[in-house]
């Protein structure tokens, strides 16, 4: 009956009024919850021949009031109970989910309602070809239309916490597509951000952002869809066939940070990106400090031996600049370089 729905496609309604059903396999958990004072007044009724409890609520407010002393049980317990909602009490019909998850789709009902429905906005902060000085292309960076209220750190915390990241990812691709296809002429590269972990099975999950690169008719060509900094990759094999499938349609893929966490050295040489961006804490002031010296020329060497363009980040100075050009970096991003805009007016395009 209860569905822990991890990635769930579309909202969980919550209504204003309405009924509260709780469903539970186990007999002593279920006189657990009839023994709670707000679910005194609570009846038992007959759901596809089980017994499950439910009782009447009129607000929101009132609801999150019933089901707060169900905080208090153990874990084990919390794992066996199941809840679903409705605005009348005889339905034919009950969307069942985990008790966890459904205390979570409550607690940031806000922030998870701007995930399904927000608008979306596109930074792009430019990205330079250190031999040329000339502009690369852009890192597409996700915004909110209300960041004072909720930013995009708090978008993607949220969608971890209540199990709504794939969908949140999906849409952050499609916005950096359509923003592409608005602002950014042929020839210029997008680097798109992606979360392994939403693609549990490139083959079929990609094929919702090919069919946008074909709708916004974007060229493969001109996309690079990169794995964010923030993403801890276990399984390197799934990585591999995620990349792989970008590949086969035609579009490059980047490494994010490599010397933090797992974008190791050795990851270069597994996973075969067509580019590699550099950690921060590694350029800044790399002109003088001898050990980040030693990593980033090994970096280039080894990227020179697997033909792969390396891209320092996090450029805020003429120096780093000038460092990670003289040791044959190819590109670079960053506040010197420019910061991200959603204005519609860039940079002068080459």
């Amino acid at each position: 009956m209860s569905d822990n729905c991890p990635n769930c496609s579309i909202i969980y309604k919550i209504y204003d009024v309405g009924y509260v059903f709780i469903a539970t396999e186990t007999e002593a958990i279920q006189q657990k919850l009839l023994s709670m004072p707000t679910l005194k007044e609570s009846q038992l009724i007959n759901y596809e021949n089980e017994q499950i409890i439910t009782i009447s609520y009129e607000s929101k407010k009132m609801l999150k009031s019933l089901l707060e002393p169900l905080q208090d049980l153990e874990n084990s317990d919390k794992d066996n109970i199941a809840i679903a909602v409705n605005n009348v009490s005889n339905a034919s019909y009950l969307h069942f989910i985990g008790y966890p998850y459904f205390h979570n789709h409550i607690h940031y009902e806000k922030v998870l309602e701007y995930i399904y429905h927000g608008e979306l906005k596109v930074a792009l902060q430019p990205i330079i070809d250190l031999e040329t000085n000339k502009l690369l292309g852009y890192e597409n960076l996700l915004r909110t239309t209300m960041p004072s209220e909720i930013g995009p750190k708090e978008l993607f915390e949220t969608a971890s916490i209540t199990g709504t990241h794939s969908y949140l990812d999906k849409r952050a691709r499609e916005e950096a597509i359509k923003a592409r296809s608005n602002l950014i002429p042929p020839g210029v590269k997008s680097f798109i951000n992606f979360l392994p972990s939403t693609i549990y099975n490139p083959d079929f999950c990609l094929q919702h952002t090919f069919s946008i690169v074909r709708k916004y008719n974007v060229s493969p060509e001109d996309l690079i869809f990169e794995v964010v900094e923030t993403e801890k990759v276990e399984d390197v094999k799934h990585l591999k066939r995620i990349l792989n499938t970008y590949k086969a349609s035609g579009m490059k893929v980047a490494l994010d940070d490599v010397g933090s966490g797992y974008a190791t050295l050795e990851m270069l040489r597994e996973l075969q990106p067509d580019y590699v961006k550099i950690d921060r804490k590694y350029i800044s002031h790399c002109e003088a400090d001898i050990t980040k010296q030693q990593f980033l020329k090994k970096v280039v060497e080894i990227a020179e031996q697997l033909n792969i363009f390396v891209l320092a980040e996090g450029i805020e100075r003429a120096e780093e600049l000038q460092y990670c050009k003289n040791i044959g970096m190819h590109y670079a991003q960053g506040y010197y370089i420019g910061r991200p805009t959603t204005q519609k007016k860039l940079i002068s395009h080459p």
